[in-house]
């Protein structure tokens, strides 16, 4: 008798959601009969989404808890069962996935207490974020805590490439100077808590807008013991937003972006710290603009969403951006995604290592760099080269300044004895 899985494997996408009873979208999603989105067709086979997912196999049923949660996790492998019963292999997964989601986290042993972290754009960098690091500083302990100001860049919404920022708030936050880290190697939040796993910490506590909270706390605790190992793992707020206040509790870099595409140089230095004075709050105003490229006809949904949610909306439901299918990053986490569902206002996307999230569309942005014609090209923009280490595009960037590679070989070939 065919086992459960061959039989699957055997049917259409189809015939396959017809058996267990699913619902097509339209557009390629399943649902089950509690309206639960489960399934995507790919390669003309069902691929299943779910918490405790079991690779090879249709997945376990997701607790109320699970459905609202942003992240996926893998379950491991049952235990074998007797020959008899047992079900024909999974197939096999790549390397980096079994170690990321089977393996769990290398054996460190824990010599140090409880890292503080706050990671976040700080795109441009404000009073606002200058009582998160107040925050940070004085939740750890004995003062050991980070600052991580992420990767992501583009005109719009991200126009300061890190290196910028991090200059800028080592001038704007001296006393926090010290503990602002540029490392090309924490692109996402998940890149810093698995270096803090590697530095030894038996715990982390984890600092961000109120806002931000719900987020990294599903997130941090989901992949406890899976991609690192903590002993505690903690989210605290740094207070909430006031959009509409004056004072710090208002300010923000969507402000701030604003003022500077409309030339609003006042409005912009209410931002600045005070350790900075009108010279550099002006350099800072122009460095921005700049870097925004600012042109006539721009969009503010664009530059600040959270100021014109009904643009981006609008625009959204047009389908005019975030198309299924197209890559994303995750402004808040730096996770970077295929769009597989749209939703009334959200995203769900799976990374290259299979780990599913969910993000509002005003917290995303298009990763075209990520793409694979992006990735096979030498340079990821005009003017600049493709370092993204291990792609086809890095290497031929590579072979060009490297004798005895490509170009080394054309050398020896063409003088070679005939």
């Amino acid at each position: 008798m065919k086992s459960f899985f061959q039989f699957l494997s055997e049917s259409t996408a189809v015939q396959q959601a017809a058996r267990l009873g699913l619902k097509s979208d339209g557009h390629g999603g399943w649902y089950d009969n509690k309206g639960e989105f489960v399934a995507k067709t790919e390669k003309g086979r069902l691929k299943f989404y779910n918490k405790r997912q079991r690779i090879g196999q249709q997945d376990p049923a997701q607790t109320d808890k699970e459905k609202n949660l942003s992240q996926t996790s893998y379950e491991k492998e049952p235990a074998q069962e007797p020959a008899a019963q047992q079900q024909a292999p999974a197939p096999e997964q790549p390397a980096a996935q079994q170690a990321s989601t089977q393996e769990g986290p290398p054996p460190v042993e824990k010599t140090k207490g409880t890292l503080t972290i706050a990671f976040g754009r700080f795109n441009p960098p404000t009073t606002g974020h200058e009582k998160l690091l107040d925050t940070v500083a004085s939740s750890s302990d004995d003062g050991d805590y980070i600052i991580i100001p992420s990767r992501t860049q583009d005109k719009k919404k991200n126009p300061l490439d890190a290196d910028t920022k991090v200059s800028i708030m080592r001038q704007m936050y001296p006393k926090h100077s010290e503990r602002i880290v540029n490392d090309p190697a924490n692109r996402t939040i998940f890149d810093v808590l698995k270096k803090a796993h590697m530095d030894g910490y038996a715990g982390v506590r984890i600092i961000g807008g109120g806002d931000r909270v719900q987020e990294f706390e599903k997130l941090s605790n989901d992949y406890n013991g899976k991609l690192y190992a903590f002993d505690n793992v903690e989210v605290r707020s740094a207070g909430d937003r006031d959009p509409d206040g004056d004072d710090v509790s208002g300010m923000s870099a969507s402000k701030q972006r604003k003022a500077a595409a409309e030339g609003d140089f006042a409005a912009f230095r209410k931002g600045v710290p005070s350790s900075m004075n009108n010279k550099q709050a002006r350099e800072l105003y122009n460095t921005l603009r700049a870097a925004m490229q600012i042109k006539e006809g721009w969009s503010l949904w664009e530059i600040a969403p959270k100021f014109d949610w009904k643009g981006l909306r609008e625009n959204f439901v047009k389908e005019k951006v975030f198309k299924v299918g197209e890559v994303v990053e995750n402004l808040n986490t730096g996770l970077v995604g295929k769009i597989i569902r749209r939703g009334t206002n959200y995203l769900i996307c799976v990374t290259e290592d299979n780990i599913m999230f969910k993000s509002w569309i005003k917290d995303v942005m298009e990763a075209q760099k990520y793409t694979e014609v992006k990735m096979d090209s030498e340079e990821r923009e005009p003017g600049k080269p493709n370092t993204l280490v291990g792609t086809d595009g890095f290497r031929k960037y590579v072979e060009k300044m490297v004798p005895g590679s490509e170009w080394g070989r054309q050398f020896i070939n063409k003088y070679r004895k005939k």
